[in-house]
């Protein structure tokens, strides 16, 4: 029998991911100094492999997904849409060399190798997947408790031909229909893979930084030195730096740029899990989570800074954490009918309105729960903070929903999903989020600690942690934003709940 939607909606959000945000300001060390100063007291564990992305041998991959996180067609000459760039830096502060683990061939490995990888009955979507294990295991780090491969960069297009029915309907086979709105597409081919270019990470400044890069175009037919600067064309970036042999940060700068044939894009930097299925996908998964966070005992650390916003309808997360379990509260196994992916989101674009309105409670959660435990139903026009929500929608295959409710779009996952978002608000301070309009966002760059209130756990386990924009429908805008200091940490004494 399915979970009660208040159950659910308590599950998913009131009691596991309304983290508590600290906005620190100041010089890097200066705040690392004051947090460590702060938690003398409690010991941390990091949960990712790179704490804090400090590491000189850096370890990141780049994945590319349609509209329904497959890839039914490769680009020309790409290969399958997964690369990585990893090495281990050797004799730092002498003559520094860079190992590399994946030489071009690999990266370039496509489903037209499939056969001669003893793999000839694998679709392309699978061989995808098949690829991203593979190229794990040549990055891979032994730790404990258990193994690391790399931090993600996921693109992903929200373009999709209805005509050809590529994408399940809440994970079932779907049928074709008539081009919609709410579903660009310039005609066939629109679901096309990007082209993925890479500057293997190298030295730099004679010897004393790191320097590498991902970046393309979903535009095939265009010249890859114009996509950059040329009107009306997409592209995206993301070029990675740091000083070799200090104790800093990566800074991972991304770009991304819509334009009229794309207008739906999205760029995002993932710490997964390490195995299993994170936020998203159905197929095994590698990544940079060696411990994959449970609710509510742990926290999220990152800087920040925006420096375009990608437009008025760029969805641009400050965290957007995922999982998957099916709606009995079992875990996810691969069945794309039964399974369910869960999403919650914090929008920090200013532009962003609230569509959960008294007016309009099925864009809105069933209830709202306070910090004291106590409950306002959608319904309680005096007390229900409406502004506080983006947008709440529910599992196409959910059985108990609670009416009138707005189902989550069937496509654009391979599986039913569930969404909630939710926007800087008053109410929403007692957790230390933003509680207005425009904190954190472009000429405000703030480093954020992420942390959980402390209600009542629920076990749940958050197999994706990311942040990035997503640029909804909307032509030859830019989104231009940097990440550093990425790190999730878990109390020490809750680090064997986690084996």
């Amino acid at each position: 029998m399915a979970i009660p939607l208040i159950k659910l909606i308590l599950l998913l959000f009131l009691l596991v991911i309304h983290p508590s945000i600290s906005i620190c300001r100041g010089s890097d060390d200066q705040l690392w100094k004051r947090e460590e100063e702060e938690e003398e007291e409690e010991e941390y564990v990091s949960a990712v492999g790179d704490p804090g992305m400090k590491r000189d041998s850096l370890r990141v991959a780049i994945e590319a997904w349609n509209q329904c996180n497959e890839v039914h067609q490769e680009a020309p000459s790409m290969g399958s849409p997964r690369q990585a760039d990893c090495f281990n830096v050797y004799n730092i502060g002498a003559f520094p060399k860079l190992d590399h683990k994946v030489p071009e061939h690999l990266n370039k490995l496509g489903i037209a190798n499939a056969r001669a990888l003893g793999l000839k009955h694998m679709n392309v979507n699978k061989f995808a997947a098949w690829k991203e294990k593979f190229l794990g295991s040549k990055c891979e780090v032994k730790d404990k408790p258990r193994p690391w491969q790399y931090w993600m960069i996921m693109l992903k297009s929200g373009n999709m031909d209805t005509r050809a029915a590529i994408c399940p309907e809440n994970g079932k086979k779907s049928k074709p229909f008539p081009p919609e709105s709410r579903f660009p597409c310039f005609g066939k081919g629109c679901m096309n893979m990007p082209r993925i270019y890479h500057d293997y990470t190298k030295l730099c400044d004679c010897g004393e930084k790191l320097k590498g890069s991902f970046y393309g175009s979903w535009d095939l037919d265009l010249d890859i030195k114009e996509a950059a600067t040329r009107n009306d064309t997409s592209f995206y970036s993301v070029v990675w730096e740091k000083e070799i042999g200090k104790d800093q940060s990566w800074v991972f700068h991304h770009i991304l740029k819509t334009s009229s044939k794309y207008p739906w894009l999205m760029l995002y930097l993932r710490s997964d899990a390490t195995r299993g299925f994170s936020g998203g996908y159905h197929y095994q998964t590698r990544g940079m989570s060696k411990i994959i966070p449970k609710s509510p005992h742990f926290k999220v650390r990152f800087r920040l800074e925006i420096k375009r916003g990608g437009g008025p309808r760029s969805q641009f997360y400050l965290m957007d954490i995922g999982s998957c379990w099916k709606n009995n509260g079992k875990p996810c196994n691969g069945d794309v009918t039964s399974d369910v992916t869960r999403y919650s989101e914090m929008i920090i674009n200013p532009s962003t309105e609230s569509w959960c309105s008294p007016d309009a409670i099925y864009q809105c959660p069933p209830y709202h729960t306070y910090s004291n435990g106590s409950r306002v139903h959608r319904t309680d026009k005096r007390h229900f903070p409406y502004e506080a929500y983006h947008v709440y929608c529910a599992p196409g295959n959910g059985k108990h929903v609670e009416e009138p409710y707005h189902s989550c779009d069937p496509y654009s996952n391979p599986q039913p999903q569930e969404i909630l978002q939710i926007l800087p608000h008053p109410v929403w301070g007692e957790y230390g989020y933003p509680t207005k309009k425009g904190e954190g966002w472009i000429g405000d760059p703030r480093t954020w600690e992420l942390d959980d209130p402390g209600t009542k756990p629920a076990n749940r386990y958050w197999s994706s942690v990311d942040l990035g924009t997503e640029v909804y429908i909307s032509e030859n805008e830019i989104a231009e934003w940097k990440v550093s200091h990425f790190d999730i940490i878990i109390p020490t004494k809750y680090y064997a709940h986690y084996h």
